[in-house]
């Protein structure tokens, strides 16, 4: 990141060690800076504890009062959860190159840096999801002001639905049309209103209608894999999040990477490749070009979180989320910079100006930044489930008055962040 001269060696030293773990320091080393003052138009920030991820087992009550479900009481209310191909409970990965955490601390036990909040942001709870266990990955707001809410409920439960201007449940799309969503993740409405959603787990991405009326699915369920177009294979591998550039083009961000055991150790012909990558379509879903990550150097990415398109040149900007880097590549693939970041890089978004930010994922804030990656602003209240924090602060949305609307991964509710 340029323009640090004032930063220490041994604060650059705590930006490595909260990407690499104990790589570069030992945890004593990496807390030796407990904080900094406010610098070069730059807020101030401290190290704070993590929280207990109570990973979607949560209720909510209207009021947005989270209550967290005893671990001992959780298995029985999920019921029975098949495997996802490449999941949790798939063979650990050996031949990618990349697999996965092998050393270091778990993320859960990293302290977080959080920044001082000076955007004077405020915090609500006034749309009500309907309740029951499961958190809100994504969220995402068409030009007329409605919110869609994308969900990960147990089978058998509402995933999608849709909230008026006055923050009234109108919709429901049934499983009948979207089948369950194994693990509901990534969401954005195009020009058109129609909204796009990514199953995860399933390797799908649909589009609906804003009457929520299927209308495209790419990929095949239940079935990871390449995209090879010259043999007519067009499967997903762990999408993740769509954007849209100016033109209506569509990307799909694809691949946690170094989180999942890694597909290609099996003997699928259709799962060769099991690296970060992105995806570049038409808005009709006709192919255009991909490139992958498959390395952690300059030039390339190991995961592909974060994902947005900046409005005003149609650059792809990517959220390499356990690097704690963006990586910025232009729309037809050519790498421009990257920008190494103090917190995770879970999800990136661009106000109505123009305006790059980034949600730090389990360090619980919305940064405001420029375009060299500098921390203009921050809100939110950390990492946890009190009043304006967030156990997992992911992909959001803005309405027309740039105000914050997002859910938590980890948590059944939706929060308001307005001036």
């Amino acid at each position: 990141m340029k323009g640090f001269a004032g930063v220490s060696a041994l604060a650059l030293g705590l930006i490595g060690a909260l990407a690499l773990g104990p790589v570069a320091f030992g945890q004593a080393s990496r807390l030796a800076i407990q904080s900094m003052p406010a610098h070069g138009g730059m807020p101030g920030w401290h190290l704070g504890p993590s929280f207990p991820d109570p990973t979607g087992f949560t209720l909510v009550d209207p009021d947005g009062t989270v209550h967290v479900i005893p671990r001992e009481e959780r298995r029985a209310m999920m019921g029975p959860r098949p495997r996802v191909p490449g999941g949790d409970s798939g063979p650990p990965c050996s031949h990618s190159p990349i697999c996965g955490r092998k050393g270091g601390f778990k993320r859960g036990e990293l302290a977080r840096v959080e920044w001082d909040q000076n955007m004077g942001y405020k915090f609500s709870y006034p749309y009500v999801v309907p309740k029951g266990i499961g958190g809100v990955p994504s969220v995402a707001m068409d030009s007329k002001g409605y919110l869609w809410v994308f969900k990960r409920s147990p089978a058998g439960v509402v995933q999608l639905m849709k909230f008026d201007p006055g923050h009234k449940l109108v919709l429901e799309v049934p499983e009948s049309v979207i089948g369950h969503q194994d693990k509901a993740h990534g969401m954005a409405v195009d020009a058109q209103d129609n909204v796009w959603i990514t199953d995860n787990g399933q390797a799908t991405v649909m589009k609906l209608s804003p009457e929520g009326k299927l209308l495209m699915t790419i990929g095949t369920k239940g079935k990871r894999g390449d995209w090879v177009e010259e043999k007519g294979q067009r499967l997903l591998w762990q999408p993740v999040m769509v954007a849209f550039a100016p033109n209506g083009d569509l990307y799909i961000g694809e691949g946690h990477a170094n989180e999942s055991p890694n597909d290609v150790d099996g003997p699928d012909p259709w799962n060769q490749e099991g690296v970060a990558r992105i995806i570049h379509l038409t808005k009709d879903g006709k192919f255009i070009g991909q490139w992958f990550g498959n390395e952690v150097g300059q030039g390339k990415f190991d995961s592909a979180h974060g994902f947005a398109i900046d409005p005003t040149n149609g650059d792809v900007w990517i959220g390499d989320r356990e690097q704690y880097r963006i990586v910025v590549y232009t729309a037809d693939g050519r790498f421009k910079k990257t920008l190494q970041m103090r917190n995770l890089v879970c999800a990136l978004n661009f106000d109505h100006a123009g305006n790059p930010w980034m949600a730090s994922g389990q360090d619980g804030q919305f940064l405001k930044l420029d375009r060299d990656g500098h921390v203009l602003g921050a809100v939110g209240n950390g990492m946890g489930i009190g009043n304006g924090q967030f156990t997992e602060a992911s992909y959001w949305t803005f309405d027309k008055r740039d105000n914050l609307i997002a859910g938590d991964t980890s948590v059944g509710r939706v929060t308001v962040m307005s001036k």
